[in-house]
């Protein structure tokens, strides 16, 4: 029986994360450690989360993060449980399972990773999911899709050399289809100047609805070309059911907010909980505009902003750090 991935707004089980645990990635490892929990706490509010935690950091993630979060022990290298973590998927039969690509770290970016490679096999391990294993290099941050068959992705990313020099961008397709159960694979143009991920979609666009998508608008002169060709993209592309997309603009913060050249800027990369929208905050004018923006997206839900500078001084943002499980049975 085939498999799908739900959309992110669809009903979950819980959230998982995993602890920051790489100190080179940080300026400040007590205040990284203060953002991880405030966003877990964000959505503690509105769904479970399960925190993995190397064992000998279990008694300072307790101390962070109190007893209302579960935490599970496991070696794990570093905390992007976006893109190590299992991509879930369910079959119609209403059973769940777990698509696990090869993870080498970015296309080798950094090290070790042996035990983030192995990460998402041991959390389907623990749940007792069949994983669906691949020989693709891939994250779950370099793919988002609608439910309704259709997935984005872009150009510079798993089409990389550093991931898969032998695979064409058909057999990539192919291979995105059979364990994410996706008929369309739309192929955006991704950001060049993004060189920890290669341009992962989830910090340039997310589908907010079937037909729907969330895309990043310049917040600097300097971004407009390629944002523009962005949306270029977007406009040109027909999802799986045929449609056109509709296209809500939404700032990236100012980049006088940032402390490093891989400073996370993207207001895209939020995370859809049950009931509420987490998102990032940068304690800038933006915020309010986004906050609005969010809100008439998804009316339905409290649009829940934390603040995230040292999370984003580490490459990433609030979507990067976690992974849903989405609810069975229901």
């Amino acid at each position: 029986m085939s498999y799908r991935m739900p959309p992110e707004w669809a009903p979950h089980e819980r959230c998982w994360m995993a602890w920051p645990c790489r100190p080179s990635m940080w300026s400040d490892d007590d205040a990284t450690a203060r953002n991880y929990a405030d966003v877990a706490h964000a959505i503690r509010r509105f769904e479970p989360v399960s925190m993995l935690v190397p064992p000998a950091q279990i008694p300072r993630a307790r101390d962070f993060l109190g007893a209302d979060i579960e935490l599970i022990e496991m070696p794990i290298d570093d905390s992007w449980m976006r893109d190590i973590g299992p991509s879930f998927v369910v079959n119609d039969a209403g059973e769940l399972a777990g698509a696990c690509f090869v993870f080498n770290a970015w296309g080798g970016k950094y090290a070790t990773y042996d035990q983030d490679a192995l990460t998402g096999r041991r959390v389907l391990e623990r749940l007792g999911l069949p994983a669906l294993t691949s020989e693709l290099v891939a994250e779950g941050g370099g793919l988002c899709v609608d439910g309704e068959g259709t997935l984005l992705t872009t150009d510079t990313c798993f089409c990389n050399p550093n991931r898969n020099p032998d695979w064409s961008r058909a057999d990539i397709e192919a291979e995105l289809r059979r364990l994410l159960g996706v008929e369309t694979v739309l192929w955006l143009p991704g950001d060049p100047l993004d060189r920890e991920t290669d341009g992962h979609v989830d910090g340039l666009a997310a589908f907010v609805a079937p037909g729907k998508v969330l895309v990043e608008s310049a917040g600097q002169a300097d971004r407009e070309p390629y944002l523009g060709s962005l949306r270029a993209a977007l406009e040109d592309a027909v999802d799986a059911r045929g449609r056109r997309f509709e296209l809500v603009e939404i700032p990236e913060a100012d980049c006088s907010v940032a402390t490093n050249d891989r400073f996370c800027l993207s207001y895209v990369n939020f995370y859809i909980a049950n009931g509420a929208i987490i998102a990032p905050r940068y304690d800038i004018p933006a915020d309010d505009i986004v906050r609005e923006r969010l809100q008439s997206c998804f009316p339905d839900r409290e649009i829940v902003m934390v603040a995230i500078p040292n999370i984003a001084e580490g490459g990433g943002g609030i979507h990067c750090i976690t992974q849903q499980q989405p609810a069975v049975g229901e």
